[in-house]
């Protein structure tokens, strides 16, 4: 039987300190890299750079047991010091670095293989700081100068004094490029972001007013008019039956605006759509053209949006293209939008997509034609009739990733 006073059982303490550890800081390099949307095991690629531990020792004096004895004492104290780096919080990770430098200059007299451990800590020490470039090359420069002194007093051969300050150099100029380009692109994504709550925040305060304008004065004059026909009705007057007619006229009348006012919420603006679109390729590296959107009837403007998104998604998932373009012309009666790319073309069978907006097309009175020779890139030709009262389209005038 369990009783109540039955001791808790706790985890050992250094179970839980060492949990403590491979836990990533909010702040840390390893959480950038998992809500960048990527494996945390990414930066363990990294580690097949340490090959040359072993592969040091071929090109001296071959394998010795003080090679063995310091490799297996110094290697786990590394892996643990290139996970604290990026574990730890931003302004933690230098120190750790440093200390794998510290490790590699103490080894020097001994072990020469240990330069691998200084070379990954003058690049790390980059990766877990947000300092400017111009600090880290000052740092990477004193600890450069700091090698070759204890290089020389080691009597090592002078090519070592060349290519290990070269090579991390080098590999730390690289990081330093990746890392400005990692800043680049997260400052990019907040400013998209905060375009999109912007937007919504627009939208919400316009649809706001709509129905404020919509409902507010119609329902005020339904009041009123009930509250007239509720006196007249007590005086027994005629009159109220005709109030209570043209009350649910009104209501009538608003019912049909609102069902209209929620028909343009949900409708895609062709403009709106074509910025989407912009943002949806840029992000995959794939440049997009367009003209200004011709004035169109509604219905058919809702349509073009719909059949627009699907071709951006297409060319997205399938195209593996490198720019696409939008135009707009006009033939007639009808108005011609052609959605090209420069993928890979060679569209064997239509999936769902593509009937998708074939049906659009059709829906509207039109039709889509597709063009797809294999290596040749993807053309959609969408044909759609236009009321006689629509205004000419104008000349198409191409902008470099925007409007015309």
């Amino acid at each position: 039987m369990i009783g109540s006073d039955r001791p808790r059982l706790d985890p050992p303490v250094s179970s839980s300190w060492l949990a403590s550890l491979l836990r990533p800081a909010p702040d840390s390099s390893m959480s950038d890299t998992v809500r960048r949307g990527k494996s945390p095991w990414t930066n363990a690629i990294h580690l097949l750079w340490s090959v040359w531990i072993v592969l040091t020792p071929l090109l001296g004096r071959g394998f010795t047991l003080r090679w063995a004895v310091i490799t297996l004492v110094s290697y786990p104290l590394f892996l643990f010091l290139y996970a604290r780096v990026l574990l730890a919080p931003r302004h933690h990770g230098p120190r750790y670095a440093l200390c794998m430098v510290a490790m590699a200059l103490v080894l020097v007299p001994w072990y020469p293989a240990g330069l691998t451990y200084f070379v990954f800590g003058c690049v790390l020490l980059r990766v877990s700081c947000r300092d400017g470039w111009r600090r880290y090359l000052l740092q990477l420069a004193g600890l450069n100068v700091l090698f070759c002194t204890v290089a020389l007093l080691c009597d090592y051969p002078w090519q070592s004094l060349v290519w290990i300050p070269a090579l991390s150099f080098i590999v730390g100029m690289v990081m330093n490029v990746e890392s400005i380009n990692q800043q680049k692109d997260a400052a990019l994504q907040l400013s998209q972001d905060e375009v999109r709550r912007l937007a919504t925040t627009a939208e919400r305060e316009r649809i706001g007013r709509d129905l404020h304008d919509l409902l507010g004065h119609t329902l005020s004059l339904i009041t009123l008019k009930l509250e007239l026909a509720r006196k007249l009705y007590d005086r027994d007057d005629a009159r109220a039956r005709q109030e209570i007619g043209e009350a649910e006229a009104i209501a009538r009348e608003a019912l049909a605006q609102v069902r209209s006012a929620v028909t343009g919420i949900r409708a895609s603006d062709l403009a709106g759509e074509l910025a989407s679109a912009r943002l949806l390729l840029e992000c995959q590296q794939v440049h997009l053209q367009y003209a200004v959107p011709p004035p169109m009837p509604v219905d058919v403007e809702r349509g073009l949006a719909l059949v627009l998104r699907e071709a951006a998604t297409n060319i997205v998932r399938h195209a593996q293209a490198t720019q696409a373009q939008v135009e707009f012309t006009q033939e007639g009666r009808q108005l011609v939008m052609q959605i090209r790319d420069d993928g890979r073309g060679g569209l064997q069978a239509e999936g769902n997509g593509v009937c998708g907006m074939r049906e659009r097309a059709a829906a509207l009175g039109g039709q889509l034609q597709v063009q797809s020779p294999r290596g040749a890139g993807t053309v959609l030709t969408v044909r759609v009739p236009l009321a006689a009262a629509t205004a000419p389209v104008p000349p198409p005038s191409l902008a470099q990733g925007g409007a015309a």
